[in-house]
């Protein structure tokens, strides 16, 4: 089956597609990725997207715009994806929507919301639509702990998103997804503060990397007791944002912008370390837009000596794609009759199927159910293959 992957990330500056042949042989899951594109999220869009992250306030109109113009944001980008990626012929579109709200409480989630109504991505495609994919699972961890089955040792996943998250696939215990702390959040709310939005995040942490880490603000920000909570947990922009690192700057204050920029990066990598340690990594394949900031990696490397620290790539995964590929895989397992969701990721409580179907043009049909989820995912050829 040719499946599209849609997603936009927390720094909502762009909305990612990435293709992929699936198919399910015995207990290997196959994918044949077929390339991703990238486009810039329309500018009055991300303003309104803007304006609407917590802790702002918004009516009911600007939900439906906003519901109105990601969707057509989206299907935009799928019809691109149908013609670039897949020589004009796909199967299925899955579609993760932007996340506008997560809804935590004492590290438990009880609601999330992602708006980009699908009904747009059917119109503008002709192809049924898998959508409302995290209302049920809130870490896409089941793709990661297939993509790492295979692997010796500890592996865990880590996706450096405004958010990070990691998935942990320990030997005898099931997979363990969770989300660490803040990954870019903090970093580009302090960037389009610095910049009086000018900048939208710290292109290669360049900023970072000209600074120098301020002990006092980090004690600061090491102080949440977000961190002192079991595994799994979840948090999300609702908690890290401007107006947290203001309150913590108020606390420690800081004279110097880079400053300001290398303090949440050596967070960042003390968040994750701890988190790593404490469920004996071994080795940490890197994912997400965090992956391109070279000091953020750097700190990761410093604070894990010993733990093999590496991008997705190198298990046929492009960093910049693979959040879009898992959707699209999950997608795929929702309309082959398997469950997407993991028991031990945040928010989820047993094993279960994902997401909504919307029809497209054609009359819908599935295809018969499969009789036992993958055990591994196997990723093959590529786009120049």
């Amino acid at each position: 089956m040719r499946v599209i992957g849609l997603m936009s990330g927390t720094s909502y500056d762009a909305v990612e597609a990435a293709a992929a042949d699936l198919e399910l042989r015995g207990e290997a899951l196959e994918m044949r990725p077929l390339g991703h594109l990238s486009s810039p999220c329309p500018d009055r869009l991300r303003d309104l997207i803007a304006g609407s992250l917590p802790p702002s306030a918004v009516t009911a109109r600007t939900v439906a715009e906003l519901d109105t113009g990601i969707g057509q944001a989206f299907a935009d980008v799928a019809v691109r994806a149908v013609r670039e990626l897949c020589g004009g012929g796909a199967d299925l579109v899955v579609s993760h929507g932007q996340t506008l709200y997560h809804w935590v409480e004492d590290g438990t989630v009880r609601g999330t919301l992602q708006l980009g109504q699908p009904a747009w991505i059917t119109e503008a495609t002709g192809l049924p639509v898998v959508s409302d994919l995290r209302s049920r699972d809130v870490a896409a961890g089941g793709t990661d702990a297939l993509a790492l089955a295979a692997l010796p040792g500890v592996p865990a996943a880590l996706n450096l998103g405004g958010i990070a998250n990691v998935t942990v696939v320990a030997p005898g215990a099931p997979p363990l997804a969770f989300d660490t702390g803040p990954a870019n959040a903090l970093m580009d709310a302090a960037v389009r503060h610095f910049t009086d939005g000018a900048a939208p995040y710290d292109e290669d942490g360049r900023g970072a990397g000209a600074g120098r880490v301020d002990p006092a603000l980090l004690r600061v920000l090491l102080d949440d007791p977000y961190y002192g909570r079991p595994a799994p947990k979840s948090t999300g922009k609702e908690h890290f944002h401007l107006p947290y690192l203001l309150r913590a700057l108020a606390a420690a204050p800081v004279a110097r912008p880079e400053d300001v920029l290398a303090t949440p990066a050596r967070l960042t990598a003390v968040t994750v370390a701890d988190a790593c340690r404490a469920h004996g990594v071994t080795r940490l394949v890197v994912s997400g837009g965090g992956a391109h900031n070279l000091v953020l990696t750097g700190m990761l490397a410093e604070e894990l000596p010993g733990v093999s620290l590496g991008p997705s790539d190198a298990l046929g995964l492009p960093s910049d794609a693979k959040e879009a590929l898992a959707f699209a895989l999950l997608g795929f397992l929702t309309v082959i009759g398997l469950p997407g969701a993991l028991p031990s990721g945040p928010g989820a409580r047993r094993a279960a199927l994902l997401g909504t179907v919307t029809p497209g043009r054609e009359p819908l049909r599935l295809p018969e159910p499969a009789g036992r989820p993958p055990r591994l995912l196997r990723v093959t050829g590529g786009p120049s293959s």
